[in-house]
């Protein structure tokens, strides 16, 4: 191995671009490939007719400790969501609000007719519980599908679970059965509690972009596309050829397993549909989550929100932004499922949902990995494969940001060691 050679990233999404800026910290050479023309990965940003559109509903939970380590918060300028949700349920909307920081709405979420008195006894438990835990799962922890470990370990009642619990972790997770690894679960929800859920007021790509502001414009190539990689050396699809002093695939698990060659991580993922609507006048007034509570029978929308209510930057004066989410990648086109939505979202809102415009579309078939119970493939962070060759990002550690970020940061302290 020649130390002179630059460590070779493949992906400028969040995993990658925490890798290199870290390599970079260390005053490691390295070279950073991106098939793209921007970076971000599956954090990207556009704008359409002075609307900002993020590639899917995506968030940022301030509370991640590998967040608050790398990036600046005061120069993203974070707009955060109101704590809680909005559940529809029975016809109606109601509120389960956070009374730990929204004490005045304590009345209204202790009787909104959702679960019981017990089961706000056992959420209480529950958030004491993940507020006292240090780190995002120990081996000594029973780890459960979510179903079981909500009803086993805690209690919580079946309508509880269906119509607030089920909603709102299927759209964490994009699974609907809730067979994800309670151990996620439990630092996820420890998330929640402990900070804000936000967005940035330029769009959630402002992530990828200040990471990026740590690696030297010239170590960053755009637009090169890789079609193999060995322990040393990448190809390109221009022919193309670098020699390295180690190769790190910082992309998804189908791209991970393509590359390497190897069956390093799941090739199957969770998707999703989010469909973003233009609406002269938002339908609620309030930047907060709104959840289907009457399950999935209701129509395809999981949740939804009026994201310019959260950051009004996101849409031009006089408009509304509307971002609405599947659980799940569905088997119909958009088009059918922009129908079904309408209708759904018209008994929620009534006829003012006809005046909504499709302002995008966004399909995402791997939007976050699989996170099975007892599934310990990412306590490193990393995995070197048989031939050499690093992996990291979410596929690695855990399908959140501060996963894909954590994971960069690791293998690069291992390469630079």
């Amino acid at each position: 191995m020649n130390r002179s050679e630059p460590i070779v990233v493949i992906g400028a999404g969040l995993a990658g671009l925490s890798c290199a800026k870290e390599l970079v910290r260390r005053q490691v050479p390295v070279v950073l490939l991106e098939a793209g023309d921007a970076v971000g990965g599956r954090v990207r940003t556009r704008e359409i007719d002075g609307f900002r559109i993020d590639a899917g509903f995506q968030v940022l939970q301030t509370a991640y400790p590998e967040a608050q380590r790398q990036l600046d918060y005061a120069r993203l300028n974070l707009r955060p969501f109101q704590p809680g949700a909005l559940i529809r349920t029975q016809q109606r909307f109601v509120e389960m609000a956070d009374p730990w920081r929204r004490p005045q709405a304590l009345f209204s979420t202790l009787f909104n007719g959702v679960g019981t008195f017990a089961d706000r006894l056992r959420l209480g438990r529950l958030r004491a519980a993940t507020l006292r835990a240090t780190d995002a799962g120990s081996a000594t922890e029973t780890d459960l599908p979510l179903h079981e470990f909500l009803r086993q370990d805690y209690g919580f009642s079946a309508d509880f679970i269906d119509r607030f619990l089920r909603p709102w972790f299927s759209g964490v997770f994009l699974e609907p059965n809730l067979e994800t690894s309670s151990q996620f679960f439990r630092f996820l929800f420890r998330m929640f509690a402990a900070g804000d859920v936000a967005v940035p007021v330029g769009g959630m790509q402002e992530i990828p972009k200040q990471l990026a502001e740590s690696i030297p414009d010239e170590q960053i190539r755009r637009n090169s596309r890789v079609l193999s990689a060995s322990a040393n050396s990448v190809e390109l699809d221009s022919g193309e050829r670098l020699t390295a002093r180690n190769v790190v695939l910082a992309v998804d698990g189908p791209n991970a397993v393509r590359l390497s060659g190897e069956p390093v991580c799941r090739e199957t993922g969770y998707g999703t549909m989010c469909l973003q609507f233009a609406a002269p006048q938002a339908p609620v007034d309030r930047p907060i989550l709104l959840l289907n509570g009457e399950g999935r029978q209701a129509g395809p929308v999981n949740n939804m929100c009026v994201i310019s209510n959260v950051a009004p930057e996101y849409a031009p004066v006089g408009q509304s932004l509307i971002s609405v989410s599947t659980c799940g990648l569905p088997s119909a086109e958009v088009a059918a499922v922009e129908v079904a939505a309408r209708k759904q979202l018209g008994d929620w809102f009534g006829a003012s949902v006809n005046q909504w415009s499709l302002v995008a579309a966004d399909t995402i078939p791997f939007a976050l990995p699989i996170q099975s119970p007892g599934d310990s493939s990412g306590r490193e962070g990393f995995r070197k494969t048989t031939a050499g060759v690093y992996c990291c990002g979410d596929s690695f550690s855990s399908g959140s940001i501060h996963g894909a970020m954590l994971s960069g940061r690791l293998v690069a302290e291992h390469l630079s060691g």
